[in-house]
């Protein structure tokens, strides 16, 4: 089964591919979130572009890098031109960044600045497939967005230099893909995984796309074996977050999840650790609630250069495939 994350998936104008990361110590007291963005989808400056004819995906890529230490978070998400763009197969070069593909491993090489008030973030994240799957899956109703989980289960070492912090644990990468703008297709998503015993992974992924019914999807994978279904699933709902973002949860029937720790907040995105009992077990779940009417807004876009800039330097990397 392939483990590849394609890193040079043809991308059209207008449209987005990004690998997403997440990983979490075994107590939960440390985590991270890494998303390679071709195109960003969360872009002011792409959205900009878009209205004006520009849309080049290659000219708006970034590396989103989420910290989460017990006494504070780290958040970059710098955007970079062409110029400062290179990818294979195998590895995708983003300014000084990069995520390198070796066919065993991914390894993510990190040299950020956060937003913000500026502070180095540099180190090393390496992911190690235990669980690897090779099939991707419609989000909307005519395929144009899809989403592949590439890494269910996979071990995760991060050995970060800036901050000083070094812990491995069990993490989870993905890959979405599309061919024009997220926030015309869809309204709302809640998207929810899990590591479950035996090396599971339990995901639900339901949206609310702008043409035709709402859509569930839960996948249940285990070494060797898949179980999907597309039907709806009960939720339970949990508090809005402090910018009124609604969220929901799948979990098993006179039980109730809790919200351990808020990741990220902002506008029109949300990130939260929960406890839940799924399937019988009592785990910890990485959670996502996204509003795109609230990231079309124009008030919501001129507030996002605050948490991404743009910097139109070359910055690149001076060759592919570095040691």
């Amino acid at each position: 089964m392939s483990t590849a994350p394609d890193f040079d998936r043809p991308v059209p104008p207008g449209g987005y591919a990004w690998w997403y990361l997440d990983a979490l110590d075994p107590e939960g007291r440390y985590g991270l979130a890494i998303i390679g963005f071709i195109g960003s989808v969360f872009s002011p400056y792409y959205a900009h572009a878009r209205r004006r004819g520009l849309t080049d995906p290659l000219n708006h890529c970034s590396l989103n890098v989420g910290l989460y230490l017990p006494d504070r978070n780290y958040w970059t998400m710098t955007e970079r031109p062409r110029a400062s763009i290179a990818r294979t197969a195998s590895e995708f070069v983003i300014g000084p960044s990069a995520l390198q593909w070796d066919g065993s491993r991914l390894r993510i090489d990190i040299d950020e600045v956060t937003v913000p008030f500026p502070a180095r973030v540099r180190g090393t994240v390496t992911v190690t497939p235990r669980v690897s799957f090779d099939r991707d899956f419609a989000l909307d109703h005519d395929g144009a967005h899809r989403w592949r989980p590439i890494m269910p289960c996979a071990d995760v070492e991060v050995e970060m230099h800036s901050p000083d912090l070094r812990w491995r644990g069990a993490g989870y990468l993905d890959s979405n893909f599309g061919n024009g703008p997220l926030e015309q297709a869809f309204s709302s998503w809640q998207w929810t995984r899990t590591h479950l015993a035996g090396d599971t992974t339990a995901i639900a992924y339901d949206s609310e796309p702008r043409i035709g019914a709402p859509r569930s999807l839960t996948l249940r994978i285990e070494p060797g074996a898949v179980f999907q279904s597309d039907a709806a699933r009960p939720r339970t709902e949990l508090p809005g977050t402090r910018w009124g973002i609604q969220r929901s949860v799948a979990v098993d029937p006179g039980t109730q999840p809790r919200i351990v720790r808020g990741l990220e907040g902002g506008p029109f995105y949300a990130r939260s650790l929960l406890g839940i009992t799924l399937q019988g077990e009592n785990v910890l779940a990485v959670h996502e609630s996204l509003s795109l009417d609230r990231f079309a807004s124009r008030v919501v876009q001129a507030m996002l250069p605050f948490r991404m800039p743009r910097n139109i330097l070359p910055g690149q990397r001076s060759r592919i495939n570095q040691d």
